[in-house]
């Protein structure tokens, strides 16, 4: 066995610890099965999703036509934010 240190603020330990103890798991328990299912899986086992309208597709589409426009000389210095 090998130890693992992770950070994070109290108030989220907390509220780890007691839902640990309330099904019946510690701490290294529960990060013991995530472990396992990321590797069962080869994914993390939840969606992981920002609410950033920067990381829409649809933004993330025109800022690499805009990186490809400025690789071909195109002058693409300012460009609109594009609101989801």
């Amino acid at each position: 066995m090998m130890n693992v240190s992770v950070r994070m603020d109290n108030t989220t330990k907390k509220e780890f610890e007691k839902f640990c103890k309330d099904v019946g798991l510690s701490i290294s328990g529960a990060f013991n099965l995530f472990a396992k299912k990321v590797i069962r899986e080869h994914r993390i086992p939840f969606e992981i999703s920002s609410e950033d309208p920067f990381y829409s597709e649809e933004n993330q589409k025109h800022l690499l036509k805009n990186i490809e426009d400025m690789k071909n000389g195109i002058n693409c210095a300012e460009h609109e934010l594009i609101e989801v």
